[in-house]
């Protein structure tokens, strides 16, 4: 299988797995593909690795983590205002940023976001 095929791929399960709330388990697949990444894509990867290990931490009952995590994250997709991977940076923080803003005001995180691929 092609590179871009492999990527395509483990990107689509990794996702998946995030949408799912199986945020460690979508960490996993998602830093193979960062460690992988050729250099220019690394940010965007590691961003939304980072993402599933906000979320991990918020599962877990670790909101500093999760805070200071996410905060990486989404300076890491901003890197990328255009997104990548047929992902939309601004739907991505747009998705984000209701859970950020919990976590800064000391609220209950409301419902965990979606991350969508688009075709």
């Amino acid at each position: 299988m092609a590179k871009s095929g492999m990527l395509s791929d483990g990107l689509r399960k990794g996702i998946t797995l995030f949408n799912r709330g199986q945020f460690f388990e979508a960490h996993e697949v998602l830093e193979d593909l960062w460690r992988a990444a050729a250099p220019a894509d690394k940010k965007f990867l590691q961003g939304l690795t980072q993402l599933a290990v906000a979320f991990h931490h918020h599962s877990t009952g670790n909101l500093v983590g999760c805070r200071s995590v996410m905060a990486r994250a989404l300076r890491n997709l901003s890197a990328y205002p255009e997104g990548m991977f047929n992902m939309l940076t601004d739907e991505i923080v747009d998705a984000v940023a209701p859970c950020q803003s919990a976590l800064e005001e000391h609220r209950r995180m409301p419902a965990l976001p979606k991350l969508k691929i688009h075709r």
